[in-house]
């Protein structure tokens, strides 16, 4: 199949998992997933305290050129987001308000792209979510295909459309459809342990006993002295 082509319809993972690794953020996803799918740190906010999960719809774009994107908009559900990889790097101000419009009347919950966005006044006032490789007013053009729900890649992470991708004030991460399901249950067992730990430290413990690391440390050849005197 080419590259160049717009996937009408994908398959996306159950709502109620999709709410579910949205509530348990992105570092808990990550670390619950196998330390795996984050996007590079690049990508980052615009915006401060929002949080977003939805199926990804992706797009690849040539840097600099935003057609592909508004061939996006059509396909779009309530409920996803919109994932652009760009095929070349690029800090153009590829997606701006009035396609956020346009993406926010479609029931699109945010935009990650691995390019530039601009009128971030606008998009922050408006409410519209976002995550860009860079804030620049340079514009876009509209002249090269590129594809619309077909395998896109962020560094070396491949990401496929209706992946379940998270994004909050830590960075995105994306969930293969087929390990929502699983990924989820792994998210909310650590979120009991977490709470568990939580507690611990509140009461005094120190992480560095119940974790078992102060004999790790000893092995390591640490030791513990009085003072400065005694080393």
């Amino acid at each position: 199949m080419s590259d160049q082509v717009v996937v009408r319809q994908i398959e996306r993972a159950d709502p109620d998992v999709i709410t579910g690794l949205g509530e348990a953020g992105v570092a808990t996803v990550h670390e619950a997933a196998g330390q795996i799918g984050l996007l590079p740190p690049r990508i980052r906010p615009i915006q401060a305290g929002v949080s977003v999960a939805g199926s990804a719809v992706t797009v690849s774009c040539p840097p600099g050129d935003n057609m592909m994107i508004h061939a996006a908009v059509e396909v779009v559900e309530p409920g996803d987001i919109l994932l652009v990889a760009v095929q070349a790097p690029s800090t153009h101000g590829m997606f701006g308000e009035l396609l956020a419009t346009s993406l926010r009347v479609r029931g699109c919950r945010g935009l990650i792209i691995d390019a530039g966005v601009r009128d971030t006044a606008e998009l922050r006032q408006m409410g519209f979510p976002v995550w860009a490789r860079s804030v620049h007013a340079q514009g876009s053009v509209k002249e090269s295909a590129g594809s619309v729900n077909r395998p896109v890649r962020f560094g070396d992470l491949t990401v496929k459309a209706g992946d379940v991708v998270v994004a909050d004030d830590d960075g995105v991460v994306a969930v293969p459809r087929d390990d929502a399901a699983a990924t989820l249950a792994a998210s909310r067992e650590r979120l009991a342990r977490e709470e568990d730990v939580r507690q611990r430290l509140a009461d005094g413990e120190l992480g560095i006993d119940f974790y078992g690391l102060r004999g790790r440390l000893e092995g390591l050849g640490v030791r513990w002295v009085d003072g400065s005197e005694d080393i």
